[in-house]
């Protein structure tokens, strides 16, 4: 009996943990790489939809991963995701980790260039990209008693110049920051925040920018590994820091590129 549990607990070290994943559009999000590698560790992973147009993508996916809450979240609607962390205590009673996947400008505001951004383009990309995942940080940490893991998805561009991310560059640099802050915050409770920095990968949220496929050429040029990344290697990465493996690792940017933020 007790090499059997020993075994299970090596092989899945997330077992009877509960996860939230919001941000999944679909097979080819960052989100969904990430939930399924927490499934694969062990834990139990609740999915959320923005909406009824990206519901029919986003329910077989919830599926495939036994996800037992697939839930409506639009960070601007008021109440949703209040109503969100309402039924994972309904559920659960408990919470032990977050993802935060979501990011977004309007088109003009993104491809026109920094200083052509209005103030109400600027205010909405960081109400959504940054500071729903402080709203979102101030839900989940009540439900995680017995510590746990924040995780927000941030890009090289928050910290270097990028052409073409424009106004996503600052606002990538204040979710990094409220990750360290919030990190700081949140320490005394057991709970760990990191900001993850993956090399580009072609999501939808990535076919905004323009210019994407040159972006890919020149990471991958670049990056010592010489390849590009996938969603999965962004899932392990986050799960092993879940993991009590990483239990005294916090406030972090993590960079998963290849190495690609090391070159000059």
């Amino acid at each position: 009996m007790n090499s059997t549990h020993e075994h299970a607990g090596v092989n899945q070290p997330l077992a009877g943990k509960k996860a939230l994943v919001v941000g999944i559009a679909n097979e080819a999000s960052i989100a969904w790489g990430c939930a399924q590698a927490f499934k694969e560790l062990g834990a139990e992973v609740a999915v959320t939809f923005l909406n009824e147009k990206a519901r029919p993508h986003v329910e077989p996916l919830a599926r495939a991963i036994d996800a037992p809450l697939c839930l409506p979240l639009d960070v601007t609607q008021p109440g949703q995701m209040e109503a969100v962390f309402e039924q994972i205590a309904a559920r659960w009673g408990q919470l032990d980790i977050v993802l935060h996947s979501i990011a977004f400008a309007p088109k003009d505001d993104l491809q026109g260039g920094l200083l052509s951004c209005s103030a109400e383009g600027f205010a909405k990309a960081m109400d959504v990209s940054c500071h729903s995942f402080i709203r979102m940080a101030k839900l989940a940490a009540p439900l995680m008693t017995d510590g746990g893991s924040m995780f927000a998805m941030s890009y090289h561009g928050a910290n270097k110049v990028v052409p073409n991310y424009n106004v996503m560059g600052p606002v990538k640099a204040a979710l990094e920051a409220a990750c360290r802050y919030l990190a700081f915050e949140l320490g005394h409770q057991g709970i760990r925040v990191h900001a993850i920095s993956p090399g580009p990968l072609k999501t939808r949220a990535a076919s905004g920018l323009k210019d994407f496929e040159a972006l890919l050429h020149d990471t991958e040029q670049r990056a010592p590994l010489g390849e590009l990344i996938d969603i999965m290697d962004v899932g392990y990465a986050c799960a092993y820091m879940a993991t009590r493996y990483a239990r005294h690792i916090s406030g972090n940017t993590v960079y998963i590129d290849g190495g690609a933020n090391i070159m000059a």
